[in-house]
C-alpha cells in the first residue's frame, strides 16, 4: 500500500536499496543534492547531475525525460551525507514553469518492487526548479520527506539557498542545464538562466560586502526564491525612501528563509553522556532543522512515528503469540495421546506459558520505549513555542505578537490505548492546506452520544474560538482577518471574547442576509486574488480587498444557507486555501443530510475534529486508530483574553 504524503510529512524507508521514480508529464531533468546534517551544500560534489561526478551509490538518469528512475544504495551512502534531495528542473526550451504543466509525482520503492511512499507536487506556480523529496537519516535510520519547495529563479537560486556561494551555484546550474555532452548547447542553456544564475547580482539584492566588512541583513525571500511582491530593493544614492504601503499578498510557506550569508540557529546543547546501559537523556530540539521551531516540529513528528512504530511492534508480537497459541492448542487436541491422562493439560499449559512469555518480552520492550518517549515529552513540551504549545504552557503568559508566521499549529493531542497518558501534539502545517470541521453531532463517537446536546455544541464552538485565537496570536499583527457566520446567534456566548476584543473583521453575520453578504465578500476576494496571481501582478488589487489571510468560522451550518450560499461555501473550501482563505466549520453532518451527496465533496475536503475524545484518526504508516483530544484552555483561565489583548495592542496604530 502506498502512503500518499503531503508537504512536510515523512515516512520510514524500510529498504537499504531504493528507487525514486518520477512521473512529470513533461520532460524534466532529475538531479540530486547531497547535504550534511544541517542541510548545507558544500563544494561541487554537492550536486549530482548528468555528465558530472556522482557517487557510486547513486545512479542518475542522463537526459531530460517525462519519466525517471534514480537508484540509491542507502547502506553505502558516505558518512558525511545526511540528506539526499531529489531535484526536478525544467530544461531550457521547455515549459516556462511547473505551474503550466501537470503536477509531477515522485515515489520511493524497493528495486522492482511496489511503491511504499508517494508525493504529488501540487500548488506549484512560477517555479522552474523544485526539491521534490528528501531522503534523510534520523538516529541511524533512513526516512523520506515530502518537500515540494520550488524556486522561480531556477536551479541557481535553489543551490544558493542550500548554502553554495552564488558564483559556484551559477556554474553548477549552467553545467547541469548544459547536459552531459557539454557542447554548444551549453551557451543556450546558460543564456536561458536568470541573470543571477549567470553570476550577475539579483536586481532586488545588495552586492556582497567587502572582505572583513559586516554583512548586511539578507532580504527576506520566500520559499519559492522570488522576493515578496512589494519588497523594496536597495535604494540608489539620492533616492527617497519609499513610504511603506499596505502589506502585499504572500502565500508562500513561512519556513525560515536562508541565504548563504546566514547561518542556521545554533543547535541545542548536547545532553551529558548517559550512564552505561541507560539511554541518553532527551534534549529539546534534538532534530534537524534551520531554526529551533523547525527542529521542535521535526522532533514532535519523530516522537509520533516512534510511538506508532513501537506500538505496532508490540501488537504484532501479541498477534503472533496468540496465533501460535491457537496452533499449538489445535495440535494438542488433535493428538490422540493427549486425550487421556494429564498430557493434554500439560501441553495446553506449556502453550499458554510460551504465549505469556512472548507477550511479557514484547511488553518489556514496549515499556522501555514508552519510558524514553515519556521522558522526551517531559522535556519537549515545556520548550514548545506558542503555536505548538498547550494552553496551560507558561509561554502564553508573556511576550507579544510574533514578527514571523509559525511553521505549524497545534490542533490537539494524540494518544494510543497502550499509554493514554503519553499525548503527542497534533501539529498541522500552516498555511492550512485544507479546512477544519469540528463535528458537533452526537453520532460521531460514543463520548459524543453520552454528552448532552447543548454541552456538546458549546464545547465545539469553544474549540473553534480557541483555534481562531491561536491563529491570531501566533501570526504577525494584521496577518489574519477572522470572519464569523452565526446565522441563529447560538454561538454568542463562545464568541464573546473575540467580539469584546474587537479583533473580528466584522460583527458575526446573522440571518440569511448576513450569510450571503459574508460569503459574497470572501468569494469575490478569492476570484480577484486568483486573477491577480495568474496575471503576475498580485499587488494590483482593488483598495477594498483585504490582503491579509482570511479565516471564516461557520457555526450551525446549514442554518441560514440557501442553495447559492451552499455553492459559495463549497467554492471557498475548494479554492480558498491556495489564496489565503481558510474555512473552520462547526456543524453536524446529519443536519445537512437533506442536501444528500451534493455536500459529500465538502465534508471530504475538510479535516474532521471532535470536541470530545474520539478515535477517528488513522496514521498512514501502520493504520493505528489514534485517540484525538482537543486542547482547550483550563477551566476558569483567562489565557484567551490575555492573548487577544496582545493582538489588539499590536493592531493599534502607533501614536505620533
Amino acid at each position: 500500500m502506498t502512503a500518499e504524503l503531503v508537504r512536510g510529512q515523512n515516512h520510514p524507508v524500510p529498504h537499504d536499496r531504493v528507487e525514486v521514480r518520477v512521473s512529470a508529464g513533461t520532460p524534466v531533468l532529475a538531479l540530486a543534492s547531497l547535504a550534511d546534517e544541517e542541510g548545507r551544500l558544500a563544494g561541487p560534489g554537492a550536486l549530482a547531475r548528468p555528465g558530472g561526478p556522482a557517487p557510486d551509490w547513486l545512479r542518475l538518469p542522463q537526459e531530460a525525460a517525462d519519466r525517471h528512475t534514480l537508484a540509491v544504495d542507502l547502506e553505502a551512502v558516505a558518512a558525511e551525507v545526511h540528506r539526499i534531495g531529489l531535484l526536478l528542473v525544467l530544461p531550457p526550451g521547455g515549459p516556462l514553469s511547473f505551474g503550466s504543466v501537470p503536477a509531477p509525482y515522485a515515489a520511493v520503492a524497493p528495486p522492482d518492487g511496489p511503491e511504499f511512499a508517494g508525493f504529488t507536487l501540487t500548488g506549484l506556480g512560477a517555479e522552474t526548479a523544485v526539491v521534490a523529496l528528501e531522503l534523510y537519516r534520523r538516529q541511524g535510520a533512513w526516512k523520506v520527506r515530502a518537500v515540494g519547495q520550488g524556486y522561480a529563479e531556477g536551479l541557481g537560486a535553489l543551490l544558493t539557498h542550500g548554502g553554495l556561494p552564488a558564483p559556484q551555484a551559477a556554474e553548477l546550474a549552467a553545467a547541469a542545464l548544459r547536459g552531459p555532452a557539454g557542447t554548444a548547447g551549453g551557451d543556450r542553456a546558460l543564456a536561458a538562466l536568470p541573470p543571477q544564475a549567470q553570476g550577475a547580482p539579483h536586481p532586488d539584492r545588495q552586492a556582497a560586502p567587502a572582505p572583513g566588512a559586516a554583512p548586511e541583513p539578507p532580504d527576506q525571500v520566500p520559499v519559492s526564491g522570488v522576493p515578496y511582491p512589494g519588497t523594496p530593493g536597495p535604494a540608489a544614492p539620492g533616492d527617497t525612501p519609499a513610504v511603506s504601503g499596505p502589506p502585499t499578498i504572500d502565500y508562500a510557506h513561512p519556513r525560515r528563509r536562508r541565504t548563504s550569508a546566514e547561518a542556521p540557529e545554533p543547535a541545542p546543547r548536547p545532553a551529558p553522556a548517559a550512564e552505561p546501559g541507560r539511554p541518553p537523556a532527551p534534549v529539546a530540539g534534538d532534530a534537524s532543522g534551520w531554526s529551533m521551531d523547525e527542529r521542535l516540529y521535526n522532533q514532535v513528528w519523530g516522537m509520533f512515528e516512534d510511538l506508532a512504530r513501537t506500538v505496532a511492534a508490540y501488537r504484532s508480537a501479541v498477534d503472533f503469540a496468540d496465533s501460535r497459541l491457537d496452533r499449538e492448542l489445535d495440535e494438542a487436541l488433535s493428538d490422540p495421546r493427549h486425550r487421556v491422562g494429564g498430557a493434554g493439560d500439560a501441553a495446553r499449559e506449556t502453550a499458554r506459558a510460551r504465549r505469556d512469555d512472548l507477550v511479557a518480552q514484547a511488553r518489556a520492550v514496549l515499556d522501555r520505549d514508552l519510558a524514553q518517549l515519556v521522558a522526551e515529552s517531559e522535556v519537549v513540551e515545556p520548550a514548545l513555542p506558542a503555536a505548538y504549545a498547550r494552553w496551560d504552557n507558561p509561554v502564553w503568559h508573556g511576550g507579544g505578537v510574533p514578527e514571523e508566521a509559525p511553521l505549524a499549529l497545534r490542533l490537539g493531542n494524540l494518544s494510543l490505548p497502550e499509554m493514554p497518558g503519553l499525548r503527542i501534539p497534533m501539529l498541522m502545517r500552516v498555511p492550512l492546506e485544507r479546512g477544519l470541521w469540528i463535528d458537533n453531532g452526537r453520532t460521531g463517537s460514543e463520548a459524543a452520544m453520552a454528552m448532552d446536546t447543548d454541552r456538546l455544541r458549546r464545547a465545539a464552538m469553544d474549540m473553534a474560538v480557541a483555534h481562531a485565537v491561536r491563529l491570531l496570536a501566533v501570526h504577525p499583527a494584521d496577518r489574519f482577518s477572522v470572519h464569523v457566520i452565526d446565522a441563529a446567534g447560538a454561538g454568542a456566548a463562545s464568541l464573546a471574547p473575540l467580539v469584546r476584543a474587537g479583533v473580528l473583521a466584522a460583527p458575526p453575520a446573522a440571518g440569511a442576509e448576513g450569510v450571503g453578504r459574508t460569503l459574497a465578500q470572501l468569494t469575490r476576494r478569492v476570484d480577484l486574488v486568483q486573477m491577480a496571481l495568474r496575471a503576475g501582478a498580485p499587488e494590483e488589487l482593488p483598495a477594498d480587498v483585504d490582503r491579509a489571510e482570511q479565516l471564516l468560522v461557520v457555526h450551525d451550518f446549514p442554518h441560514g444557507f440557501d442553495d447559492r450560499a451552499v455553492t459559495q461555501l463549497r467554492y471557498l473550501a475548494d479554492e480558498g486555501p491556495s489564496v489565503g482563505v481558510h474555512l473552520l466549520m462547526v456543524a453536524d453532518r446529519e443536519e445537512a443530510s437533506a442536501y444528500g451527496p451534493l455536500l459529500d465533496p465538502l465534508w471530504r475536503s475538510l479535516m474532521r475534529l471532535s470536541p470530545v475524545p474520539d478515535g477517528h484518526l488513522a496514521d498512514p504508516w501502520v493504520q493505528h486508530a489514534w485517540t484525538f483530544e482537543p486542547d482547550l484552555p483550563p477551566q476558569g483561565s483567562t489565557v484567551l483574553e490575555r492573548a487577544l489583548d496582545r493582538v489588539r495592542e499590536a493592531r493599534r496604530p502607533a501614536r505620533p
